[in-house]
């Protein structure tokens, strides 16, 4: 079954080609609609393969399939594959269930919209791009889906870009990240350049025999690149501002799967983070800690809905910068799992709410709205109880884990997590 891990990003690739020909054609609501059964058809595919690869007897569950030779220039080699194991299928299992349901939502969202169906174009461009991020076998593919996911959030933030602040919106964006791109390029050239290959088995079999420096360089540039994605301290300037989009493009981008690029990648390449000098994973720690309580700060202060939500977000992943800094790197993807749907319900949740109160988002102008929504009061509640940590609720158990590890590491690190947790309850 594992053989069929291409079928997962095929389904939303062939729902953006069917879109790109006959997408207006098809108008409001076929549009929308056939872009849902695409990815609902790759988290079908991403569940099959996930119990395909839980009955199977090899100790790391961890298969290569190879589609076509690629690059072959001078001594890079570098084939078309994809990479089934449990981190790559796990991010699969929430980016497309996530996403369907994004979908879904956007179908009744964006009703009589004159760009219904490009919307949904994007977003199924969007989806395949953050699923060849994860699946791909090598650093090259990740790079593809990394760009990819840059271009389709331009796309999507400045989807409404008769206002000129969405435009300068998704602008800021692209041009923020690709600061961070630049870091991944240089940690490309730089693994190549010492081990050979960029295949991520290949890396975590020869990591072992990388001199110190060369792998400190490699770290730091790839913790560059996650930054930019992840929106850490300092390049988080562009996900308060990716607000601009419509309400489905915030829950995508900001729960399941675009800001969740820089952790996955950060978890993928463990093996030459273990090998750099010691001050690296202080570093992703404590940058990790700042940013989750500098956000945390900043939405307090906030009185837009969506804006509140944004910062929360940024505060929320670095708690995972703190995990990973701290060595809890299932922790990390634990808590980025809990976000994903917290989040998403949140944003769905808040887009309810500004659909109800006819496109206005001030917070001071709302109040009194459960007898009016009271579907959407219950759904938001359980979100917020998820995201503050209450007991037995998802954000509790990753939350704790992480706060944990940080102790273990330092207990200043800990406290600024604390604080940090306090606030986002607050």
């Amino acid at each position: 079954m594992h053989d069929l891990i291409w079928l997962i990003p095929a389904f939303p690739l062939a729902g953006f080609l069917f879109l790109v020909v006959f997408g207006r054609r098809l108008g409001e609501p076929l549009a929308g609609w056939l872009a849902t059964a695409a990815v609902g058809a790759s988290f079908l595919a991403s569940v099959a393969t996930f119990f395909a690869l839980q009955g199977e007897s090899v100790p790391d569950r961890s298969y290569t399939v190879t589609l076509w030779e690629w690059l072959p220039v001078g001594g890079l080699h570098v084939d078309f594959g994809f990479l089934a194991d449990p981190l790559s299928i796990t991010m699969c299992l929430f980016v497309t269930g996530i996403a369907t349901l994004i979908h879904l939502y956007s179908i009744g969202y964006m009703h009589g919209d004159p760009k219904f169906s490009k919307f949904f174009l994007y977003l199924n461009l969007f989806v395949f791009s953050m699923l060849m991020l994860v699946l791909g076998d090598n650093m090259l593919i990740t790079f593809l889906g990394w760009e990819g996911v840059g271009a389709c959030s331009y796309f999507l933030i400045s989807f409404w870009h008769e206002s000129d602040a969405n435009a300068s919106a998704g602008k800021k964006a692209f041009v923020t990240n690709r600061i961070g791109d630049f870091g991944f390029m240089v940690a490309i050239f730089f693994t190549f350049g010492a081990l050979g290959t960029i295949n991520y088995t290949g890396i975590a079999l020869a990591s072992p025999s990388l001199a110190t420096t060369t792998a400190t360089v490699i770290a730091a540039m790839l913790f560059l690149g996650a930054c930019g994605k992840s929106a850490q301290l300092p390049l988080y300037v562009w996900l308060p501002d990716a607000m601009a989009g419509p309400t489905p493009v915030s829950a995508l981008i900001h729960a399941a799967t675009m800001v969740t690029g820089g952790i996955y990648l950060l978890a993928r390449m463990n093996p030459v983070i273990a090998e750099s000098a010691s001050w690296v994973p202080w570093m992703i720690a404590i940058v990790g800690a700042l940013t989750a309580l500098f956000a945390a700060t900043i939405a307090v202060a906030q009185n837009d809905i969506k804006k509140v939500l944004a910062y929360s977000t940024v505060s929320q992943l670095g708690f995972m910068f703190l995990a990973i800094g701290s060595g809890a790197y299932v922790a990390a993807l634990f808590h980025m799992i809990t976000h994903a749907f917290f989040k998403g319900l949140l944003f769905l949740g808040s887009g309810s709410v500004i659909h109800g109160m006819e496109g206005e988002q001030d917070m001071r102008r709302m109040g009194g709205l459960f007898k009016k929504m009271p579907i959407t009061a219950v759904t938001f509640i359980i979100g917020w109880l998820a995201i503050i940590g209450f007991p037995f609720f998802a954000g509790f158990f990753s939350k704790d884990e992480i706060l944990l590890f940080a102790f273990d590491k330092s207990p200043v690190l800990w406290l600024i997590g604390m604080a940090a947790a306090m606030l986002t309850g607050f």
